[in-house]
């Protein structure tokens, strides 16, 4: 049972460390505003750069890819030292561990996208998913950071790169030698950062997707 309990609260900590609500605080440290009430309404980098200017947006952005980094790091130190502490009855640790990391994973990507601190608002879960391939899988990480930024250069929006990183990020972990729970993570999680994009793809199809640079319409 302490096994068990101890599991659920790794989970909740990469949960935490997800819905830490960084494009929120910066706008209330520097210019006191409820970021989700401007532009695009949404507390990722993106908006942050719109609302609060060009350096809050990279650390924002650095410290949102931080954060699914760090939930990473922390699932594989912690589940299996968690396993050598009150070892689990029927579980073999090696092929447990990698399915907690999974969890982990998408725990970190929910609470991006869903803070306890906002009332369960947030990010497009982007900038975390990154940091999670990045910790995950280096070069997966690597690769869908060079798609975002080709697109982004040739077609300046911003949606459309971080979606075609996503599709990225999951055609190549299908492709490498991963463990089964770092494959199934990187789907869910890329299809999860696509469907946070809805409004996107809709003013996206509409013509209507403010490229870099251009003020958004709230959604």
């Amino acid at each position: 049972m302490v096994f068990w309990i101890a599991s659920i609260a790794g989970l909740a900590v990469a949960y935490l460390f997800g819905s830490t609500p960084t494009g929120y605080l910066a706008g209330r440290l520097l210019k006191g505003i409820d970021i989700r009430q401007h532009g695009s309404k949404s507390t990722g980098a993106t908006n942050v750069l719109r609302t609060l200017g060009t350096w809050p947006a990279l650390v924002v952005l650095l410290v949102d890819v931080l954060k699914g980094a760090g939930a990473i790091v922390f699932a594989r130190w912690f589940y299996p030292w968690l396993a050598t502490v009150t070892p689990p009855t029927a579980l073999d640790q090696q092929s447990w561990a990698p399915w907690a990391v999974g969890l982990a994973g998408l725990a970190v990507l929910l609470g991006h996208g869903r803070s306890i601190w906002l009332n369960f608002t947030g990010g497009k879960s982007a900038a975390t998913g990154l940091g999670v391939l990045l910790a995950l899988s280096w070069p997966v990480g690597l690769a869908a950071a060079t798609v975002f930024g080709v697109v982004l250069a040739i077609f300046r929006i911003v949606s459309l790169s971080s979606m075609l990183a996503a599709l990225t990020a999951i055609a190549l972990i299908c492709g490498l030698e991963q463990p089964l729970p770092y494959r199934l993570l990187v789907i869910a999680g890329g299809l999860y950062v696509i469907a946070r994009h809805r409004a996107n793809i809709q003013r996206l199809k509409a013509g209507t997707e403010p490229r870099l640079g251009q003020s958004a319409r709230p959604t």
